[in-house]
């Protein structure tokens, strides 16, 4: 094949693999949002117009966790030293609501200065990558990763506990880190008693898988609400979204939804009335 009959044929092979591997994309303004998710393969932070939360005023039987939260976030946003932060406990009760609240609240007050950025628990090996083009912007950044947790055999914590605190490099100083978790120490019981009982030296493996939980400075526990707070919250968002109901009927079908659920908590409340609203043809805005 001579070289005039070659060139057109490398030509369209050329074109061919721009078309399979397009040019990567311009690097994103991370002061267009104020929320944003990772995504790994490939690497990019997609910003999010418009969070999923609940309005901090609403969030009831939590009020110390919301204080301390509160506190600390804003010493984060205005440049004062701040802890990562894991929020444990019981399902349902607003953990995760808790930290989209306090960073709307905080961001709404110093507009510009903090963005939220969730990561994905399966997506932790990547936080290196993730931390490398932040560390570098003027904004401060709360990472967030909601219902952290490890299972048997993996490693990921390993990678997490290095970025937190251990890594020769330590946490950008823009970042702070905070997590929700069903459990406190982020491992199965049953993994850290097997390691107990399995070890050489049972006492050194089992500080080694609850040690991560020692790289949060914030522990917030919560707990199932009684039924006093449950009412709060109902009664809280009713008055918030004017569903118009006697309060003993409100109550009576609250207790009613909360038996058929087997659990009081802020998410059976939430689920609770968006019954009630669809059924008075209310929307919730």
């Amino acid at each position: 094949m001579s070289d005039a009959q070659l060139l057109p044929l490398l030509t369209r092979i050329a074109e061919a693999l721009e078309r399979l591997a397009p040019p990567p994309p311009g690097r994103l303004d991370l002061g267009a949002a104020d929320a944003f998710v990772w995504h790994a393969d490939p690497d990019r932070l997609e910003p999010v117009p418009t969070v999923n939360r609940v309005e901090i005023d609403l969030l009831r039987g939590v009020e110390r966790q919301r204080d301390i939260l509160l506190d600390n976030t804003i010493r984060f946003a205005t440049g004062l030293p701040a802890n990562n932060a894991l929020l444990w406990g019981s399902r349902g009760m607003g953990k995760s609501s808790l930290v989209k609240s306090v960073h709307a609240a905080v961001a709404q007050d110093h507009p510009g200065t903090l963005a939220l950025v969730e990561i994905h628990r399966e997506d932790i090996p990547t936080l290196p990558r993730l931390l490398a083009r932040l560390k570098d912007e003027p904004r401060r950044f709360i990472l967030f990763c909601d219902d952290l947790s490890f299972d048997h055999d993996d490693a990921h914590y390993k990678s997490l506990k290095a970025v937190l605190e251990g890594g020769i490099e330590g946490r950008p100083e823009n970042v702070v880190f905070y997590a929700t978790s069903n459990r406190r120490h982020l491992m199965p019981r049953d993994m850290i008693e097997n390691e107990r009982s399995t070890a050489i030296n049972p006492a050194e493996a089992v500080e080694e898988k609850v040690s991560l939980s020692d790289r949060f400075g914030l522990w917030l526990g919560f707990h199932n609400c009684d039924q006093p707070t449950y009412f709060a919250m109902i009664e809280g968002y009713a008055a918030r979204f004017g569903l118009d109901i006697p309060a003993e009927q409100l109550r009576a079908e609250a207790v009613e939804w909360s038996v058929t659920r087997g659990s009081r908590s802020g998410r059976v409340a939430w689920q609770f009335i968006q019954d009630l609203a669809g059924r008075l043809e209310k929307p919730l805005r």
